[in-house]
């Protein structure tokens, strides 16, 4: 799974999610892109499933770009543990996704299947999202 080498704090506050994307809003890589609707964490366990099942329709053909980094930790405190005692350890590691972040990309396959790839890739995540293509976007 995706997480950082190395890091300057273990620790990070929750922070907000207000506001759209400004980086990460256009295809750079590929011919398809899905793109996020609304705000959320992602985690690395859902960022891998989603990547899996893409390459896993599109039987290893074509490209698939992975736009989304886990770089946040989340801690948690084991179940029926007293209050305070500190922050927790980290537990794991999300993206955070903001409206209009594409978070994968897809190049070398027709229109049918990087829909359904894309399709398939959306029912993973934990928030809405859209399949656009370049075309789309020109027209």
């Amino acid at each position: 799974m995706l997480q950082p080498r190395r890091i300057k704090h273990r620790k990070l506050h929750r922070g907000r999610r207000r506001g759209k994307a400004t980086g990460g809003s256009q295809l750079n890589f590929g011919e398809f892109g899905l793109k996020a609707q609304e705000d959320g964490w992602i985690s690395a366990r859902q960022i891998e499933a989603a990547r899996v099942v893409m390459t896993r329709h599109l039987r290893r053909g074509g490209d698939v770009w992975v736009r989304l980094f886990p770089d946040k930790s989340i801690t948690k405190k084991a179940a029926e543990t007293r209050m305070g005692g500190g922050k927790a350890n980290v537990d794991h590691w999300v993206a955070v996704v903001k409206p209009g972040r594409v978070m994968f990309e897809i190049a070398g396959v027709s229109a049918e299947d990087a829909v359904e790839a894309m399709r398939l890739a959306s029912h993973k995540l934990p928030i809405s999202t859209r399949t656009i293509s370049r075309e789309e976007i020109a027209t």
